[in-house]
């Protein structure tokens, strides 16, 4: 069946802003789905509130609205505009309730808009928990005991009715929020209050939990002919009990018999044959008795998610691009495989490689939060490796995580007792894997292991793999270490970090000095979706020790542009976005754009976005055997958040040109202590300060600067580890933390400019002019991290004189610096007088706020500053903000509840909005100010 002809324009809903549960995979489905409509000739409508994603780009829609996603906003785009059809399916959980509170009040049959991908009545069976049951009732596929609750009394009887252990389960809520287990009737009352609240219907369903058993999801396609493909298979290494957000997952399936496999895909697409009217991209989970291999449902999502995400890197099948198609009436048969370009969409892809993706967390900025792995999801991001066997991939995974982690194992940093182990193992947390790993090196059985962490012996014993090799690998040294030995280590995924740890009394560089003159080097596989069974051209590629290399660099110039890893808080979607930008002008100024990074959720990591994608972790020795093989003029770490900063010192010392501002000038703005002396070098302000590697020379340089302190350490990234102390006491405290968890790191100790405005100024700068593109004021006072503070585009309560001073002093760092490309400087307004607080040499969270609110192409201006083809004369960059943008922080702290919500110094925001006002007499930004800031006038 062809589209359907009566489409001229799609409304997409987007995802707002970045909280755990929901992050960027739904930029990632939004901008493919707009990307995918636009090439059948349909207008494009596109309503988000989040700053920080290329899908709120002008050039992904043929209009953008950032707007609050609120029923209001709606209607006002369907006044505005001439709206066919809402396309729901794209913005996670929030654009699907939001979709069903517009149609209970009739909005789209009042606007003639129609729902397509899904509708109203398929969003209810498989969201409202008690319709799910009652359907897979009927369908006859088996579900676990259970009953629907919307009263805490009703919920109380049924818990007495089904018995303990249970599973709350709250309606209409993304990433498990809300959720959990219930082991005994002193912890009911707790989790049913709780679970009742989250659900925007005040509704649980009481489960029997079936902890211990497997979970399994499929990726599924279904278009409107009832044709079915299950682009993905993936098993979950943590057991039921873990959200799926939160597991370690592993692609194909690996411990599925085939007889419980094909039960699997039948009762997959039973369910998706059965949801009613939907056509596009799902997501079905399973649980399975790991004894006798019975199998019940769990749930549906009939819309794409973060497993829609991962299933496609992991494939490379574009899973968002087919659904927006399915929807405008297109059949899988029509349409055809973007890779082999000779099989269509309704070829399954096959996988002949391993893919592990493993969750990141930030515990550490929610001190005192519990730490148990269960139904609600905590993760702040994620991870995918790519290897040949699960051993590689697990291992690659763990150095993508950005944890010190340089594999599997910390080395020394978490060392443990027996007995200290076996206890830990019994809970999952998000260290499990590393403690699995180190039970096993102190001698505990995998029978053993699997008794307490019900993951399945296959897994456990691939661990126990690694532990032997690394036992056979501590008997050598490199010297001694056998050829076939050093292979094998290789093939299994050690990192040549790894190696230096076991062999001792050797430096990276002689690992891999030694391997290279054995023969023993990556090589590059292509991601082809199907085994190599048809012919596939796809510039994606991974790495492998292996015979035969696929990856042919090409005779032109090339640039590579280093990713950020996973999101983390501090390092979120916006670098992502950065990237994205950065590899569209790199291609348009003539070079070959190559991307590096390891997350699966990003646009700069889909397969058609650069001309080369190498997915590999961050990390040096992957990117060293990049260049080496590809020879790039240079590399870019400006748009990679501190990821790629750290990288920087590295490339330096191989003699691999960075391109834009170089190696010393970014470490002169990271290393607090060289920043400052330059400020007094150029006579610029700044607090007085000082620096310490021990808490003796600390309290002494306290004591000069003056009491309330700010301690931070040099090279992080969102505040990490800054704190405001008052005394000697808390000094010492905070150093001795610090220490700690970043030994040798140079603190700087500078006093804290109490009750003062904090500002904000990005720039560019190309060797010769300088050009300011957004002086942004902070709501909040100085001492709240910049990331979790509401800034207001322009500035609107600083003098003329303190913008002129900013200005000033910003260009003078600029040209100091020899800034090639972006910077953004934070000051401190005190008594009139402007201090310097920091500056960045490197895109920031406020680089698309600034690209949104002006609607001006910073990035590709900046790159192409950078790459030196362009001056800032060769541009006409016009402003457009009729008033002012408001850059919103978005916090997750209903995720761990108890912890201490008091910001400060370190950043605690997962994510952002923006939202535009014509004035400051606005209601909304009057109550924001007199909540938010200490000055109710000036």
């Amino acid at each position: 069946m062809p589209k359907d002809s009566s489409i001229k324009s799609v409304l997409i809903i987007g995802s707002g802003p970045i909280i755990i549960g929901q992050a960027c995979e739904f930029d990632y489905s939004g901008s493919q789905a707009a990307r995918s409509l636009r090439e059948e000739g349909i207008r494009v409508v596109l309503i988000n509130s989040n700053p920080a994603t290329i899908m709120t780009d002008p050039m992904m829609a043929d209009k953008v609205y950032l707007l609050p996603l609120t029923v209001e906003s709606i209607e006002q785009i369907l006044e505005e505009q001439q709206i066919d059809a809402v396309l729901p399916t794209m913005g996670g959980q929030t654009a699907l309730n939001l979709c069903k509170e517009v149609d209970e009040l009739g909005i789209w049959q009042k606007y003639n808009v129609r729902l397509i991908g899904v509708d109203i009545k398929a969003i209810d069976k498989a969201e409202d928990r008690e319709q799910f049951r009652q359907w897979m009732i009927r369908l006859g596929v088996p579900v676990a005991p259970a009953r629907t609750a919307n009263s805490f009394l009703e919920g109380k009887e049924f818990a007495q009715e089904i018995g303990f252990p249970l599973v709350i389960r709250p309606s209409f809520t993304l990433g498990g929020t809300g959720g959990g287990f219930v082991h005994s009737k002193d912890e009911l009352d707790e989790a049913l209050q709780r679970g009742l609240q989250a659900s925007p219907i005040h509704e649980v369903l009481v489960e029997k939990a079936v902890l211990g058993w497997k979970e399994f999801e499929l990726e599924l396609l279904r278009d409107a002919n009832d044709n079915v493909v299950i682009i993905c298979t993936v098993e979950n290494l943590d057991p039921m009990g873990v959200h799926t957000g939160d597991s370690i997952t592993v692609a194909p399936a690996m411990t599925l018999s085939d007889t419980a496999f094909q039960d699997m895909r039948n009762k997959a697409q039973m369910m998706m044959r059965d949801l009613g009217n939907f056509a596009g991209g799902c997501n079905v989970q399973f649980s399975l008795n790991p004894e006798n291999e019975e199998l019940i449902a769990i749930e549906i999502n009939p819309r794409v998610s973060r497993s829609s995400a991962l299933a496609s890197k992991a494939t490379g099948y574009p899973i968002a691009k087919i659904a927006a198609k399915l929807a405008i009436g297109y059949t899988l048969d029509e349409l055809e495989n973007q890779i082999t370009r000779t099989t269509s969409a309704f070829f399954e892809p096959a996988l002949d490689y391993v893919i592990v993706k493993m969750p990141r967390w930030n515990f550490d900025k929610f001190k005192g939060a519990d730490q148990t792995l269960g139904l609600q999801m905590k993760s702040v991001g994620e991870v995918m490796a790519i290897g040949r066997t699960f051993p590689e991939a697990l291992q690659k995974a763990c150095q993508s995580l950005e944890n010190d982690a340089l594999g599997l194992g910390y080395y020394g940093k978490s060392a443990m007792k027996s007995e200290q182990l076996l206890e830990r193992l019994k809970t999952p947390t998000w260290d499990r894997i590393f403690r699995i790993k180190d039970a096993l090196m102190e001698g505990v059985s995998v029978k053993h292991i699997h008794q307490m962490t019900y993951i399945d012996k296959w897994f456990l014993n691939q661990i126990n793999d690694i532990v032997n090799m690394e036992k056979q690998l501590q008997e050598h040294d490199l010297d001694t270490i056998p050829k076939e030995l050093l292979s094998d280590a290789k093939k299994m995924g050690f990192s040549d970090m790894q190696l230096v740890h076991l062999f001792g009394n050797c430096e990276e560089h002689e690992v891999y000095e030694k391997r290279k003159a054995l023969g023993i080097t990556r090589t590059y596989k292509m991601v082809d979706t199907c085994s190599a069974e048809f012919e596939a051209i796809t510039p994606y590629f991974y790495s492998a020790f292996d015979t035969e290399n696929e990856s042919k660099p090409s005779d032109k110039k090339k640039v590579i542009v280093l990713g950020s890893g996973p999101n983390r808080i501090g390092q979120g979607i916006e670098f992502d976005y950065c990237c994205t930008h950065g590899l569209q002008a790199i291609q348009e100024a003539g070079f070959d754009a190559i991307m590096v990074n390891c997350n699966p959720e990003t646009v700069s990591t889909d397969f058609d976005m650069a001309n080369k994608l190498y997915f590999e972790p961050v990390f040096w020795e992957h990117l060293w055997e990049i260049i080496e093989l590809e020879k790039p003029e240079g590399v870019i770490v400006q748009l990679g958040g501190q990821t790629a900063l750290k990288l920087a010192k590295r490339l330096e010392e191989k003699g691999i040109k960075i391109i834009g501002t170089s190696f010393d000038n970014m470490d002169i703005a990271e290393d607090r202590g060289r920043f400052s002396d330059l400020l007094k070098e150029l006579k610029i302000p700044y607090p007085n300060y000082g620096t310490a590697y021990n808490t003796d020379e600390a309290i002494e340089v306290a004591k000069e600067v003056g009491y309330p302190v700010l301690v931070r350490p040099s090279y992080v990234l969102g505040g990490q580890r800054m704190r405001i102390v008052i005394n000697e006491e808390e000094l010492e405290s905070s150093v001795l933390s610090l220490l700690k968890h970043l030994p040798g790191n140079k603190i700087l100790i500078d006093h804290f400019l109490d009750r003062c405005q904090e500002a904000e100024i990005d720039g560019i700068f190309d060797g010769e002019n300088f050009h300011v593109m957004g002086v942004m004021e902070h709501i909040e006072p100085a001492g709240i991290h910049s990331g979790d503070s509401n800034a207001v585009l322009p500035a609107f309560n600083l003098s003329p004189m303190e913008v002129t001073t900013m200005e000033y002093y910003a260009e003078k760092i600029a040209r100091a610096l020899d800034i090639r490309g972006l910077i953004n400087i934070q000051f401190a307004i005190k008594g009139g007088n402007v201090y310097v607080i920091e500056a960045n040499p490197r895109a920031s969270r406020t680089t698309p706020f600034i690209a949104k609110a002006y609607q001006v192409p910073y990035l590709n201006i900046a790159t192409k500053v950078m790459l030196g083809v362009n001056k800032l004369t060769d541009f006409v960059i016009e402003k457009k903000l009729d008033g002012f943008a408001i850059k919103e922080p978005v916090f997750s702290f209903n995720k761990f509840p108890g912890v201490n919500k008091e910001l400060g110094p370190e950043m605690k925001s997962t994510g952002e909005a923006i939202r535009f006002i014509k004035d400051l007499r606005d209601p909304y930004f009057r109550t924001l100010y007199k909540e938010k800031s200490m000055y109710l006038s000036k």
